[in-house]
Parts: structure tokens; C-alpha cells; sequence
């Protein structure tokens, strides 16, 4: 009896890293959507951005309210990132959009974040996406699978041209930027 209680404890740790690096993969439907990865807040932060924009200041002034950019990146995108300074095949990244507030409980000023208003997932897919090896998904608060952005969407082309590593915005990744430096892989122009 011992023994057969070992070999099942010894199979489920070996089962473990396998588990635990299938949640790190990108999933897709039948026809080619990718499945909402639901534990995107386990992955790595990165930074988090308030009321950024990428278009005219004055569309930017007119929204309701600024939102919360949060993003995270599946851990072994990350530390593949950290040995070499370029991202694998099969990193996700997640932008969580959240709505801001001002006013609530004991807060009289600043911002705080509220609930999720879009989740974006930015994916390096090299088979599934030869032409431009990254694709966007945009899932809204109760949105399961999500198919990409067409290959010219405003996403694909700015990242493409204003990406500081590999089409990714580590520029705005403090704890990044360093590193991408030291393995030569930050485009200069997009360092400031």
C-alpha cells in the first residue's frame, strides 16, 4: 500500500512542470480563435500605464474617463527575455484594460483602478502568423476565444514600427529596458 502511495505521489510531481507550462501556451479553437487565457494575472507584470494613448491628445481628452493599462507576459517568455533579450516563439503578453476612479471609499484624489473593461492578448505565433509572426486578440469583459486583428490593423503596424524590442513596447517596461540594452536588442531611437 506504501508503495503504490509513492509511485502516485511520484507521478503527480512529475506531472507538475507539464502543467504548469500548459497554462504558459497559447490555445486555440477548432476555426483558429485564441482562447482567453483566464490566468493571465499569474503571469509576470510588467508596468502598468495611466491614460495612455498612441493616437491625437485630443481624442484622448474627450474620453470619459483614463483607464489603467496593466500588462503581463507568460513567465517563460520572461525569463527566456532576461537570458537573451528577444522574446520566444509562443510569448503572449496581456494588456488588462481597467477603468480609473477618482473618489470612493477613503480616496480623495488620485486615481485607483475599478473594474476590467478589455483584455488584450499580443501573441508571437511564427507558424500561425508567418507574415507578421505577432497577431492581437481583443476580448471584452465576458469574450472566451477572440479572433486576430487583421494584419494591418493600427495595433500590428504601430508595434511594428515604434516596438523597441521585436515589435513589444519594452520601452514602457522599466525593469526590461536595461536588459534589452545589455544584449543589444533595444532599437535606440525608441530608448527615450
Amino acid at each position: 500500500m506504501k508503495t503504490k502511495i509513492v509511485l502516485i505521489v511520484l507521478i503527480l510531481c512529475l506531472n507538475l512542470p507539464a502543467q504548469q507550462t500548459a497554462t504558459d501556451q497559447p490555445a486555440y479553437t477548432g476555426d483558429g480563435q485564441l482562447m482567453r487565457p483566464d490566468n493571465y494575472r499569474e503571469w509576470v507584470y510588467l508596468s502598468s500605464g495611466l491614460g495612455m494613448t498612441y493616437g491625437l491628445v485630443e481624442s484622448a481628452r474627450n474620453a470619459v474617463s483614463e483607464r489603467f493599462d496593466n500588462v503581463f507576459v507568460t513567465p517563460s517568455a520572461y525569463k527566456a527575455f532576461l537570458q537573451t533579450g528577444t522574446w520566444p516563439d509562443k510569448t503572449m503578453f496581456a494588456l488588462e484594460v481597467r477603468n480609473s476612479a477618482t473618489k470612493g471609499s477613503i480616496n480623495k484624489g488620485g486615481h485607483y483602478q475599478e473594474g476590467v473593461a478589455a483584455v488584450e492578448i499580443h501573441l508571437k505565433d511564427q507558424a500561425r502568423f508567418p507574415a507578421t509572426k505577432w497577431a492581437f486578440f481583443g476580448f471584452d469583459a465576458s469574450s472566451r476565444t477572440a479572433k486576430p486583428f487583421p494584419a494591418n490593423s493600427a495595433c500590428q503596424t504601430c508595434h511594428a514600427k515604434s516596438g523597441a524590442v521585436d515589435e513589444t513596447f519594452v520601452q514602457f517596461y522599466p525593469t526590461l529596458v536595461p536588459v534589452a540594452k545589455a544584449k543589444g536588442t533595444l532599437k535606440p531611437e525608441t530608448a527615450n
